[in-house]
Order: C-alpha cells, then sequence, then structure tokens
C-alpha cells in the first residue's frame, strides 16, 4: 500500500470509529523559548495531513505529513515555510529535534525511525523498531537517547544517544510491564519525560489513562489523577510541572498539575479555541502553544487545508 493509501485509510478507520486517533507529544530534551509575536494561524500546504510538531532554536517549527513523510519547516512569526526534506511515500508521525539540528522521526506503520538532518533535509541515518504490524507513534528525546511509543503492541523502542550524539547501532525494545494492559486499538501514544526526568508518561488512548514508566524496567503504573480520565489522549508537553495533554476528537487540552515524579496529577484546566479541528500535538515557544490540526474527522484530499492553531499560556 502506497503512503497516501495508507494515510487515507488511517483516516478513513478513524471516522468509522475503529481507531483512536494517533499521537505525538511535542516536548523534547531542548524546549524552544524563544519568545517575539507568533502567528495566530500558521497555514500548511494543501493535503499535508500534520500529525506531530517540534520547534527549534529562532522560532522554526518542523511538522511531519502522514500524507509521505515530508517534512515541513515553518518560522512561526512570520508563517513562511517550505518542504525541507522529501518523505519516503510513508507516514511521518511524531518528531522532536535535539541539540545538534536533528530530527528524530517516528514512522508510523513502517515500524521505522529516520534521523534526518534539519538544515540539509537529509537522512542521516534509519532504525528497524519493530516487524510484526507496528504503529511507532510517538518520540521524546532525554538526556540519554530517543523513547519511541508502539501504538499496536506493548512496548517502548529506545535509541540510546552518546554524550557528542553519537547514535547507537542497534535499538533497545523495553516491554510494557506492570499495570500496563494491551487493548485491542490504539494504546501507547504522546510520551514525556516526567518533571524530576527519572521516569516517562505514556498516555494509553484506549483507556484514557496516563502511565508512569519506568525506563530502565519498562515497569508501568497509572498516574492517580483523582479519578479523572483523559479521553482522546494525544500528544503530550511538560513545561516544569505542568502536563498538557491534547484530547484530540474533543478539540481540547486538558491541564494537569504533576508532582516532581509524576506519580500524582490534578486536572485544573481545560483550554480550547475556536480554530481547533482535531489537533494532535503540541509544541510551546516562548508564552505559545502551537497545535497542528490533523483534522482527522474528514476525508483528506489534495485539496483539504491544514494549519497550526496558536493559544497563549
Amino acid at each position: 500500500m502506497s503512503g497516501r493509501s495508507v494515510a487515507r485509510t488511517f483516516a478513513a478507520l478513524t471516522l468509522t470509529g475503529l481507531l483512536v486517533v494517533t499521537a505525538g507529544a511535542a516536548y523534547g530534551a531542548q524546549p524552544s523559548r524563544g519568545g517575539g509575536a507568533v502567528e495566530d494561524i500558521i497555514p500548511l500546504p494543501d493535503g499535508f495531513q500534520p500529525e506531530g510538531i517540534a520547534i527549534g532554536p529562532g522560532g522554526t517549527a518542523y511538522l511531519g505529513s502522514l500524507a509521505d513523510g515530508d517534512i515541513y519547516a515553518v518560522d512561526v512569526r512570520t508563517g513562511e515555510g517550505e518542504i525541507i526534506s522529501e518523505g519516503p511515500g510513508t507516514p511521518s508521525v511524531g518528531l522532536k529535534i535535539d541539540q545538534f539540528g536533528r530530527l528524530f522521526v517516528a514512522g508510523g506503520p513502517t515500524g521505522t525511525a529516520r534521523v534526518i538532518d534539519a538544515t540539509t533535509g537529509g537522512l542521516i541515518a534509519e532504525f528497524e523498531l519493530a516487524s510484526d504490524t507496528p504503529f511507532i507513534n510517538d518520540v521524546i528525546l532525554t538526556r540519554h537517547g530517543a523513547w519511541f511509543t508502539n501504538s499496536f503492541a506493548p512496548e517502548l523502542s529506545f535509541l540510546p544517544i552518546g554524550p557528542s550524539g553519537e547514535l547507537p547501532d542497534a535499538p533497545v525494545t523495553v516491554p510494557l510491564t506492570g499495570e500496563w494492559v494491551q487493548q485491542p486499538s490504539f494504546n501507547a501514544n504522546g510520551i514525556v519525560e516526567t518533571p524530576d526526568h527519572r521516569a516517562l508518561l505514556v498516555i494509553q488512548s484506549a483507556t484514557a489513562t496516563l502511565f508512569r514508566v519506568d525506563p530502565d524496567t519498562g515497569e508501568a503504573t497509572a498516574v492517580d489523577l483523582g479519578g479523572a480520565s483523559l479521553p482522546a489522549g494525544d500528544g503530550l508537553l511538560v513545561v516544569g510541572r505542568t502536563l498538557y495533554v491534547v484530547q484530540n476528537q474533543l478539540n481540547q487540552v486538558a491541564v494537569v498539575r504533576l508532582n516532581a515524579s509524576g506519580t500524582t496529577g490534578v486536572l485544573v484546566e481545560t483550554l480550547t479555541d475556536p480554530a481547533f479541528r482535531v489537533p494532535t500535538t503540541v509544541a510551546r515557544f516562548g508564552s505559545s502553544l502551537l497545535l497542528p490540526n490533523a483534522r482527522f474527522d474528514v476525508v483528506p484530499t489534495p485539496d483539504t487545508e491544514y494549519e497550526v492553531v496558536r493559544i497563549d499560556r
């Protein structure tokens, strides 16, 4: 099946309710702290089908296409952008940028992860993370490497990265254990670090549950949210002790105040905007949050309009 066919099929399954839609959190090892005026609505190319977003130094946002894997770079202040990397014809899902100017891109149904030079758009490396009906969904960069979720298998994939940016020869697979119970539909979705950087947080879309995962053992424990749940949970972002959870089909973002270890949290606020059209992921630039509209509620065509929406924090 071609990349565009995969994307169309994925959207169609979402419309029929057979899948909880995909993820990609947008918080990396080097979160953007820039400021200045940011466009409220940043248009993307027609038919692009965005999913993940990452923001590099200087206010350049990078987005991946579910249609064909293209990577689009856009200045969040002016809205001017261009395709910087031609895709392989298969989806690009979640993505993050590291301090060396490299984009780590989740490959969805290909089971792969790509590492792309954000300046030249060239392919630096590609890793096979899973081969048995995978969906490599989202990625987070930590001080030790890149972690990827697989929505169709109870496991995380880890790419250890050396102190000077050395990439590994092969990935490490970490099974999800403990309280994690795999479900028939989309499971592990957005992923971030806990505020104390000692563990991972993963949203399980099928159960609306946020889990804390020990990166050494894979043991997962449900985060105590005082009885609150996170339906339609997708991309995640941690800023200090605040966790933002994109709730795609609900067109809103849940705001959770966490303790440092990420074992407990309180749902304190829900954010929304009239311009939301099924946002999937979220990235921060200064006091702004930027969310791409994936528009999973429509069947995509080459003329379907897409955009990134800015909200204030």
